[in-house]
């Protein structure tokens, strides 16, 4: 059986999206979906050509946030909700740069995971 390959699918006038940016100390990854959860783009400060701890940068996370504004700016979007989890220093710099982009950021939430409890902590260090 040969295989098919499938059409990209032309998403047309999509106005809203949302930003899910996932910032640690070491990396920044954004993506962009739609309000369902389809992945349209997606970028990280490795994909950028940033090596070892200049990813974790507030730059680094500027210069994602810049590239997918243009291509976000080429699909017909406007409107961005942006989901922020972790706890790296490019959170605020990826709204920032979207905003300077001339998209308007409608709604900003914090997903990150917060323990009830936690793990159990390790045992006592005897010196």
């Amino acid at each position: 059986m040969a295989y098919k390959k499938s059409k990209k699918r032309q998403l047309k006038n999509i106005d809203t999206v949302v930003a899910n940016v996932q910032s640690t100390f070491n990396n920044t990854i954004v993506s962009i979906t739609t309000p369902e959860g389809d992945v349209l783009l997606r970028a990280s400060a490795g994909q950028l050509g940033f090596k070892g701890s200049r990813k974790g940068t507030p730059f680094a996370a500027t210069q994602i946030a810049n590239n997918l504004a243009k291509e976000m700016l080429d699909l017909g979007v406007k409107l961005v909700e942006v989901n922020m989890k972790g706890p790296g220093s490019g959170r605020d710099s990826v709204v920032r740069a979207l905003q300077s982009s001339g998209l308007t950021v409608t709604l900003l939430r914090d997903v990150t995971p917060l323990p009830h409890n936690g793990c159990r902590p390790s045992k006592k260090r005897r010196v």
